[in-house]
């Protein structure tokens, strides 16, 4: 059966536009589909978003939705984009994203995850952006964007979480997050939310993290409730063998909401070059029960929630220039950063990883990347 969810096209011809009818030259849902697009093809910036759609004429122009043969210039660009609602898009995108996911299930015996974590503008704050830094939650699995939250700072980002997760149904998923989250309060939340939870526990939870630290330190008189999995990779000049060990021993003795399994994470790497070890001890707990998710899925998604660093803000920095980017007007900022993530996002859809490489492709064939956005040639 072959899996079925909306293009990105059509959810975006669903935002409504903000701009009076009289006046309004090029249709919104045009100018954001252009925007997608130029951004599949390797734009950096709405500059080059505007020369990408001169290249191609007329034909490429009402195939995006214009009513006029020559697409916007960089000006026009400008003027819509520091007047979209972030919010409305958000809403969009976020929808979009869950449909995708729903569409597209993981393995059987896999678990749907969500991994949030925030990312500074530096270009964009260091212009005085008010809202420089972003809250995201994205899918393990492809980095799809399900909610974004603009900040002033990094240090709001603990009270943002509950707004980011207001009206997000997380029935079936976990939401993976660093230590800077690690709060009664906050697992409470996404409980309540129907999710589940996989948090790291560092010093912010002293006494909590004495607790679990103490249990593994001391493993003989609960031995019988731990479970392991380890996994060795090479790659990069390194060896790192990573062992998870978890236990459900605690529950009851923790007071912490929806606890159901603690764990400990051991990161011992090698270097090839100087044969040195490098050892590092993490623990952490989990609302997720051991028939769930064992030590071998409990593994998997401590490392998967790296997806949001390694796989989403890398490759925004480094493909499509986001912290070069010194954009400061308006909600440029936000949507351009939104628009680069559901372009991520998409690309990983098809099973590609190698971002850039994909965009220099693209660029070559620029009707491949409308049909991936949802545009066939035929209606040109």
């Amino acid at each position: 059966m072959v899996a079925t969810y909306p293009s990105l096209v059509e959810v975006i011809a669903q935002i409504p536009d903000f701009r009076q009818a009289q006046g309004r030259r090029h249709p919104l849902a045009a100018v954001l589909i252009l925007a997608c697009a130029a951004l599949l093809c390797g734009a950096r910036s709405y500059q080059a978003m505007a020369e990408w759609g001169r290249n191609y004429g007329p034909t490429v122009a009402r195939a995006l939705g214009f009513t006029h043969p020559k697409t916007p210039c960089a000006a026009t660009l400008h003027a819509i984009f520091r007047q979209v609602d972030p919010a409305a898009l958000e809403t969009a995108v976020g929808a979009w994203a869950l449909a995708v996911l729903a569409a597209l299930p993981p393995a059987e015996d896999a678990v749907e995850a969500l991994a949030v974590d925030g990312k500074r503008l530096r270009g964009s704050a260091k212009r005085g952006t008010p809202l420089g830094h972003l809250l995201a939650a994205v899918s393990h699995r492809f980095g799809l964007l399900v909610r974004q939250q603009a900040l002033a700072t990094k240090t709001k980002e603990t009270s943002a979480l509950a707004a980011l997760l207001a009206g997000l149904v997380l029935r079936g998923l976990v939401v993976t997050l660093d230590a800077l989250f690690t709060y009664p309060d906050l697992a409470q939340s996404i409980l309540d939310h129907e999710g589940d939870y996989l948090l790291v526990v560092k010093g912010n939870q002293p006494s909590v993290r004495e607790d679990i630290a103490t249990l593994f330190a001391e493993p003989a008189a609960v031995a019988d409730t731990f479970a392991q999995a380890q996994t060795a990779e090479l790659g990069h000049g390194r060896i790192e063998v990573r062992t998870l060990t978890s236990s459900a021993a605690l529950v009851g003795y923790l007071d912490w909401p929806g606890l159901a399994q603690v764990f400990r994470l051991e990161r011992q790497v090698r270097s090839k070059r100087t044969g040195r070890w490098r050892r590092e001890t993490v623990y952490g707990l989990t609302s997720l029960s051991p028939e769930r998710a064992g030590p071998a899925q409990l593994l998997h998604l401590t490392r998967q929630h790296w997806m949001i660093e390694n796989g989403v803000h890398y490759v925004r920095d480094v493909t499509f220039g986001e912290d070069a980017s010194q954009v400061r007007c308006g909600t440029i900022p936000q949507v351009l950063a939104l628009l680069r993530t559901a372009i991520i996002g998409l690309i990983r859809t098809t099973g590609e990883t190698a971002i850039a490489a994909t965009c220099r492709r693209f660029a070559a064939q620029p009707w491949a990347a409308l049909a991936l956005l949802g545009i066939l040639p035929r209606t040109a």
